[in-house]
């Protein structure tokens, strides 16, 4: 504390210095210094107070912050300075927008006359409730199976079209739009803009996956976000979104924040991505790569095919070396004599058999021609047949009248039966 002592002689004006504020007049007036040490010194005996409000301002400079609480339900404001000492002990998310409340103590500074106060704590409204909210609902969906891998859907290898549900002109569009066409330069993009954190963002965000998840080109859908503090993320943890992405039939990506943001929306998704550039990465193959692999699985089949027609080659010429193809004229003349002889030994033992059946066949001529009747007839015999063609053979079945057939060596004639003749009236043959 600055002490101010008195330097006077009586009837000489008193220095400013010297002059407390209560006693100070047009003809002894106090100095600043003084003013400024009595008013830090007052100030300096209130108690820390718990405040709520919302940030409006929020720079950091040196490794301190100096901001601005704005009342929740009126223009009133304050400026508050949050030390370097202090920002280890509150959330490293902070910024302008949140709604918090703050341990201050009024903090005059007497150098520059500035009013202010020194934060010694601070922490979200309400945020410990809407955390335990969200760990309750994160349970409930993975008892239902939403978070079940077996059910996320798998990406395609390339998408025809990326549908992109982001904030319009975000950081978040621009990083998702360049990374995917550094990777893949014709790529295409159909993006839905919605609101990113508010009232506005649930619906909006459902709004934009429907016409998406209704588009037959679109292959994959990512959800874009840039980092932020869990208030304003809370809109990717509500539960109609959360359970709108897992009943969607296109496979979705979610890109919220930074790798430390966790919404419920990641556990849901068919695929989690750290970041929109993550996502761009992961949702598109880099075409180098892939040229790459091109490239060498040419290279493995050229070196493959190489490697098949040498050995068959040498395999072949293998073949070729040995004497049957090397030189076959000779083993062609060895085995042409023998196909001579074999056909010479054909020829005769075909002949030898000819002329033995031939012989064969006209002895049985002849003795077939010697039992033939024909041969008896030509003889002198005849056939006698009676009606009907049967040929007659005792002379009792030859009564008198009956008529008869007598067949010669040349032709037949026809007579008439006089009855058997008794063999004993009959003249001897000579």
């Amino acid at each position: 504390m600055t002490v101010f002592e008195a330097s006077t002689r009586p009837g000489e004006t008193p220095p400013a210095d010297a002059v407390a504020p209560r006693d100070s007049s047009a003809d002894a007036p106090t100095s600043v210094a003084r003013l400024n040490a009595t008013i830090r010194d007052f100030v300096a005996r209130w108690n820390t107070v718990w405040v709520e409000g919302e940030i409006t301002s929020w720079n950091v400079r040196a490794g301190n912050i100096f901001a601005r609480l704005k009342d929740t339900r009126s223009d009133a404001q304050i400026s508050i300075r949050i030390w370097s000492s202090v920002r280890p002990r509150i959330p490293g998310d902070l910024g302008v927008g949140d709604h918090v409340v703050a341990a201050v103590k009024a903090d005059y500074f007497v150098k520059a006359g500035d009013f202010s106060f020194a934060v010694s704590a601070m922490k979200h409204v309400g945020l410990g409730d809407q955390l335990e909210k969200l760990e309750k609902l994160r349970i409930q969906l993975r008892q239902e199976g939403l978070f079940d891998p077996s059910r996320k859907k798998r990406l395609p290898f390339l998408p025809h079209v990326i549908g992109l549900i982001t904030g319009e002109r975000s950081d978040a569009e621009k990083d998702v739009h360049r990374n995917a066409e550094l990777r893949w330069p014709q790529v295409r993009f159909r993006t839905e803009y919605a609101a990113v954190q508010g009232d506005r963002c649930v619906p909006e965000t459902l709004a934009a996956l429907a016409r998406l998840d209704a588009d037959p080109e679109v292959d994959v859908i990512v959800i874009a976000r840039g980092g932020g503090d869990p208030q304003t993320l809370l809109g990717f943890s509500d539960e109609r979104l959360v359970r709108a992405v897992a009943a969607a039939r296109t496979p979705v990506v979610s890109a919220i924040g930074h790798e430390n943001d966790h919404p419920l929306l990641d556990d849901v998704a068919d695929l989690r991505a750290s970041t929109p550039t993550d996502a761009a990465k992961r949702v598109v193959p880099d075409v180098s790569e892939q040229r790459a692999v091109i490239a060498q699985l040419r290279s493995r089949a050229t070196s493959r095919l190489t490697q098949r027609l040498s050995h068959d080659i040498a395999q072949l010429e293998q073949l070729r070396s040995r004497p049957a193809l090397r030189s076959p004229d000779p083993i062609i003349d060895s085995r042409a004599q023998e196909l001579w002889l074999l056909q010479a030994r054909g020829r005769d033992s075909i002949s030898r058999q000819l002329d033995g059946a031939g012989r064969a066949t006209s002895e049985l001529r002849a003795s077939l021609r010697a039992l033939s009747p024909a041969a008896t007839l030509a003889r002198g015999y005849a056939i006698a047949h009676l009606e009907g063609g049967v040929i007659l053979r005792d002379a009792a079945d030859a009564p008198a009248g009956s008529a008869l057939t007598i067949t010669v060596d040349r032709g037949s004639i026809a007579a008439r039966s006089e009855g058997e003749i008794d063999e004993a009236s009959t003249p001897a043959s000579d």
